[in-house]
């Protein structure tokens, strides 16, 4: 197995692995049929198994202070996408991208790495490890049905009945949020200083 740059030839071995990393966590419906483009410098590495992507990450990164990452001080870089194959998971090739995009990052004069995750406690434990540190949240609150729609959502056209909708909560009242509804999710915001993990 080795770790490379991203290619344009990538793509489908990249969706694919994408897709399958996802299928068993809180994002198993995220589901993309081809690789974003962004619109500032990114860190875009793979890892190769015979001629297989086995895993994947993306760091679009700042060029102006705050203007991609949320918090933090100093230039940052945002981890859009971090998998690993299922059938090549518990072998360090998550820990091997990761290390090798914070090589790259901190000689592009990144001083921090910001993800926002679901709430997957293996995931957690992932970042954790990593020395990434829980900074925030907020919820992905899904919205289905009659039932749960009912005093939540109206249409402001004529004859549109909403079926289904995606939302964040920023609220304080997450405890009501969730037992309202039945599919809702806490987005957590993992932060790492590079510089001090130098």
């Amino acid at each position: 197995m080795h770790i490379r740059n991203y290619t344009s030839k990538d793509e489908a071995g990249w969706v694919r692995c994408r897709v399958l990393s996802f299928l068993d966590t809180a994002y198993f419906d995220n589901v993309i049929r081809e690789k974003e483009t962004y619109n500032n410098p990114v860190i875009e590495l793979v890892a190769v198994e015979q001629g297989q992507i086995v895993g994947l990450i993306d760091i679009e990164y700042e060029l102006v202070e705050r203007t991609l990452c949320s918090r933090g001080v100093g230039l940052g870089g945002m981890i859009w996408h971090i998998a690993v194959h299922p059938d090549f998971r518990r072998n360090g090739i998550g820990n091997l991208l990761l290390c090798e995009a914070e090589k790259i990052a901190i000689e592009k004069g990144l001083n921090r790495l910001e993800a926002w995750t679901r709430d997957d406690p293996w995931v957690h434990k992932w970042y954790k490890k990593n020395k990434f540190i829980d900074v925030e949240s907020y919820l992905h609150v899904y919205i289905d049905g009659s039932l749960e729609m009912k005093d939540t959502l109206t249409a402001k056209v004529p004859a549109l009945h909403p079926v289904q909708a995606f939302s964040h909560y920023n609220g304080d009242n997450k405890d009501n949020i969730k037992a309202k509804f039945k599919r809702v999710h806490e987005c957590t915001c993992f932060e790492k200083n590079l510089i001090d993990h130098i």
